[in-house]
Parts: C-alpha cells; sequence; structure tokens
C-alpha cells in the first residue's frame, strides 16, 4: 500500500499548531499555581515573577513555569518551522533564543532584593533581558513576512515596548526610582507575550487552512 506523503506532510502540519496552543495553555497551570502559593509571601503589585523562587516550594513550581513555557515556544517554533519557515532565519532563531533565556533563568535564580548581585543574579538578568527582547523581535519579523496577521503585528509592537520599558526599570541609574508596581507591569508583560504566542499559533493555523 501506497504511503500518500504529501497528505501526511499536511496532517503534520495541521496539528502542530494545535499542540503547540495546547501546550501554552498547559505552561500556565504552573504560573496560577505559584500565584496561590505564595499568596500572602509574594506581592503580585510590588515582586517581580523571579521572586517565587524563595517561599517554601515555590523554586519546584516555578521551574515547572518556566521549563513549560520553554517547552511550548519550541511547539510553537515546530509549528512554523513545518509550514516552511527557514530554521536559521531571524525569526527562527530569534524564538529559539527566547527559549534559551528561559531555561537559562531558570538555572540561574534571581537574588533576594536589597542583596548584593551574585553570578547567579547577574546571570539571570542577561537572560531576562534577551529573553524580552528576543520575541518580541521575532513576532515583529513574523508579522512583517505575513502582512495579514495583524495581531501578531500589534501584539509584538505592544511587548516590546513594555519590554523595553520593564529593562530600562533595571538601569542603574533608574532602579532606585522603580515604583511599587513593577511586579504588575511585569506580569502585564508575561500576558503581553503569552498573547503573542497563541496570537503566533493561530496565525499558523489560518495558513494551514488556507
Amino acid at each position: 500500500m501506497l504511503i500518500d506523503v504529501t497528505l501526511i506532510t499536511r496532517k503534520s502540519s495541521a496539528t502542530a499548531p494545535a499542540i503547540a496552543a495546547a501546550a501554552l495553555a498547559f505552561s500556565l497551570v504552573p504560573i496560577l499555581l505559584l500565584h496561590v502559593v505564595a499568596a500572602g509571601t509574594i506581592d503580585p503589585v510590588r515582586d517581580v515573577i523571579s521572586d517565587y523562587v524563595f517561599p517554601p516550594g515555590g523554586a519546584v513550581l516555578l521551574a515547572a513555569a518556566s521549563l513549560g513555557l520553554a517547552g511550548a515556544s519550541l511547539a510553537v517554533r515546530h509549528a512554523l518551522l513545518r509550514q516552511g519557515l527557514p530554521k536559521h532565519g531571524p525569526e527562527s532563531v530569534l524564538i529559539a533564543l527566547w527559549v534559551a533565556g528561559l531555561v537559562i533563568a531558570t538555572f540561574f535564580p534571581t537574588d533576594p532584593t536589597g542583596v548584593e548581585t551574585s553570578f547567579s543574579g547577574a546571570v539571570h538578568r542577561y537572560a531576562g533581558a534577551a529573553m524580552f527582547v528576543c520575541l518580541p523581535l521575532a513576532g515583529w519579523l513574523l508579522a512583517r513576512r505575513r502582512p495579514e496577521a495583524k495581531a501578531v503585528r500589534w501584539l509584538s509592537l505592544a511587548s516590546g515596548a513594555a519590554s523595553l520599558a520593564f529593562l530600562l526599570a533595571h538601569v542603574p541609574l533608574l532602579e532606585q526610582s522603580v515604583p511599587e508596581f513593577l511586579g504588575l507591569f511585569e506580569r502585564l508583560l508575561y500576558a503581553l507575550l503569552y498573547a503573542q504566542l497563541f496570537a503566533v499559533t493561530a496565525m499558523a493555523r489560518a495558513e494551514v487552512a488556507s
């Protein structure tokens, strides 16, 4: 019996965006659990997400959240590759760097507030900076490749602007004047990044349907 390779390829391309969307949704579970487990210990308005590493049990859930998002992002990248995105193109490389930043930041935790920056804390900070630059830029380049993907374009611009503002808040000259709602702002930034990734998967699904 002959196997229709074209049909198998098309089915695989159609399934990949659905798997990516499911992986993104599943990766939200440990993040939500973190906010429940550490309620009363970590202030979601003032404290950044990385601070969830300090409460009991927080390190495991934070690692699950970060690595889960990294795996989901790889699933998004795979869906795009199945549709012909060049493996070594800038968009693919930027998504891979976003994933690498998530993984590195997981294994090099941040420092407690007010403590002198350690090697681990410095690595964590630079990995985070790379993450917040790479994903919005990848989305913007993807939107340029597919002009009909307006949601991807606007969400990438919004996440890029939010990323820039969040990174500027960590510049030594400005760090002392960081507002008390930095944690809330970072959560808004992550919401925009998640929305961008979901929009990319929707774009990939629409590409299959067309």
